[in-house]
């Protein structure tokens, strides 16, 4: 068979959920109600850290990247999937399908890090808070920020460049709703044993070391709730923290059971499932998990309303 990453193939069809038709309808319109809520609910966000001096924090810094980061996120595959759901053309141009590809393991990957340097902003707000605003200052914020940033560009450019170099023997099928790395690696033929392990041991450097860090911080951070003798003191504690905990969890559980286990064992229908949660799911529900159990921004979002009704 020719190989075809010599001249690659203009286009992959998505299989998407071919398979099982009576799913496409409801998927569609769960997608249509869910995309416009996670970018108004992201904006919102961004909105009020931006104009309200008292989220004029490190905490809201970083949750406004976070922000940022989930618009882009379900912005780089849930338009293709409602236009794919959407028509009987279940398409995607190669260049479509490459441009994805970084967009999707970029914002991935920025999230796993950017989810520990939060953690770590939690870390030194509640165990070392006389020495918070000498540690959390605007320069080293702005540091964390881009190398977040910069080192999830690097994994991406760097795993997504070397998978879209396999051959894939004449196939241009993918049974999936997006283009994804796991999926493209399981398409290829030939030797990809390597490709498996590098992704592999990549995917456990990117998706681990974070958690691990994440978790030695909240074990300091519950080694200091627990000493603070105020009820009050120790409510307040645990309510910055428990959005973060609740959005760590939504983001790691999934990702670990999706990247930490070789392409070809892999179930058919889990990575689809997968991309809809991360791509749907995750940035719906971060807004409301951040605004519902946290006072700040309910108050600051109840300002914004409010300015916005006086001044029509």
């Amino acid at each position: 068979m020719e190989l075809i990453n010599k001249s690659h193939p203009e286009e992959f069809i998505l299989l998407g959920f071919a398979d099982r038709p009576w799913l496409e309808l409801p998927v569609f319109i769960i997608l249509l109600i869910t995309y416009p809520m996670a970018m108004m609910g992201n904006i919102a966000i961004i909105l009020v850290s931006k104009l309200d001096p008292r989220l004029h924090s490190p905490m809201y810094f970083f949750l406004t990247n976070l922000s940022f980061l989930d618009m882009c996120y379900t912005t780089s595959i849930v338009p293709q999937m409602l236009f794919n759901l959407g028509t009987s053309k279940k398409t995607i141009s190669y260049t479509g399908c490459a441009v994805q590809l970084y967009f999707f393991h970029i914002m991935g990957g920025t999230e796993c890090l950017l989810l520990a340097v939060m953690s770590f902003d939690r870390y030194v707000a509640i165990c070392k808070p006389l020495h918070y605003t000498l540690i959390m200052n605007q320069r080293v914020c702005i540091l964390f920020v881009a190398t977040v940033w910069l080192t999830g560009m690097t994994y991406a450019v760097s795993e997504a460049t070397v998978t879209l170099q396999l051959p894939l023997c004449g196939h241009n099928t993918l049974d999936h709703l997006v283009c994804e790395i796991p999926v493209l690696i399981k398409t290829a033929c030939g030797e990809k044993g390597a490709n498996e392990l590098t992704l592999s041991v990549v995917c456990t450097f990117m998706l681990a070391v974070p958690l691990c860090l994440i978790l030695v911080s909240y074990a300091c951070i519950g080694h200091a709730v627990f000493k603070i003798k105020s009820s009050e003191g120790r409510k307040k504690a645990f309510g910055t923290c428990s959005s973060h905990l609740i959005v760590v969890f939504l983001f790691y559980g999934p990702g670990i059971s999706m990247y930490l286990q070789p392409p070809s064992s892999i179930s058919r229908d889990q990575p689809k499932f997968m991309a809809l949660f991360y791509g749907v799911v995750t940035p719906a529900l971060n807004p409301f998990i951040y605004t519902l159990r946290n006072k700040d921004v309910k108050g600051a979002l109840g300002n914004l309303m409010r300015s916005i009704f006086i001044s029509k």
